[in-house]
């Protein structure tokens, strides 16, 4: 009788063992799957230009302004996700600074091995970000002016009050962005981009109009910085940034919109 009860309590401690342990693992796997679902999801949209100008002067994504842009949304955890406007496989500028660390970890891990398989914009659905960027380099100056399905994202994004975020000649995606009320994105907020001082001494003969000028004739609120100094502005969940530079620092600015959005 004694051996019968002890044998009754062993099997009764070893199946409430089990079952603990069958919690615990529903529990964790639960965890994993939250905390995936909670991830912050940031869609970068690059140009698919590589040519500018009457001199067809080769251009194209400037290395820094994706790659430490990357670098720091990678270190916030962040799902990761590239489109173009075309699709076609965008190009990169830049490449000779390729031993800056995030530069490189960039171009030799799966940042550029990505951003080659970057989408059709047009096939994206956009409203599952909670971010898009647009990094520079003279290429945005060529396709992205007009671009009407660009100009709707930016739009969306912006109005769902999703963070929209741009650096140096990115900011041309935000030029000729109209709200539902009628008016410019950019008429009466705080923003900067490459600056007309700045064109002048890079690539006046290349482009075909001066940024600071063109946003500034939106009613942008335009703050300049010294040349090539890291100068980056959030108004609202709206984030730009002066030059290569300052990429780094809409990032930063970025992913504080978006942890605060969490709390």
């Amino acid at each position: 009788m004694k051996r019968l009860l002890i044998l009754t309590l062993a099997i009764a401690f070893a199946s409430n063992a089990q079952t603990k342990k069958e919690n615990t693992s529903v529990k964790q796997q639960t965890k994993l799957k939250n905390e995936s679902t909670m991830k912050k999801k940031i869609l970068i949209i690059v140009s698919n230009a590589n040519a500018i100008g009457p001199n067809n002067r080769r251009t194209g994504t400037f290395l820094p302004e994706v790659a430490h842009p990357y670098a720091e949304f990678e270190r916030a955890n962040y799902e990761i996700d590239f489109a173009s406007l075309t699709g076609d496989t965008p190009y990169l500028d830049a490449l000779n600074l390729a031993n800056d660390p995030d530069n490189l970890t960039f171009l030799t891990g799966k940042g550029w091995e990505t951003m080659q398989k970057a989408v059709k914009l047009s096939t994206v659905d956009v409203a599952k970000y909670d971010a898009v960027f647009v990094p520079g380099g003279l290429a945005p100056m060529v396709d992205m002016p007009e671009n009407e399905l660009l100009k709707n994202v930016i739009k969306e994004t912006y109005e769902r009050n999703a963070v929209v975020g741009a650096v140096c000649h990115g900011p041309v995606s935000l030029l000729n962005v109209k709200l539902s009320n009628g008016s410019y994105l950019v008429n009466g907020k705080n923003i900067t981009s490459f600056t007309d001082e700045e064109e002048r001494g890079y690539a006046i003969a290349d482009v075909p109009f001066l940024l600071e000028t063109a946003l500034t004739k939106q009613g942008a609120k335009f703050h300049a910085a010294a040349v090539w100094s890291a100068h980056s502005i959030a108004d609202g969940n709206l984030v730009t940034g002066q030059n290569p530079a300052s990429a780094k620092g809409v990032a930063e600015k970025m992913i504080v919109i978006l942890e605060s959005a969490k709390k």
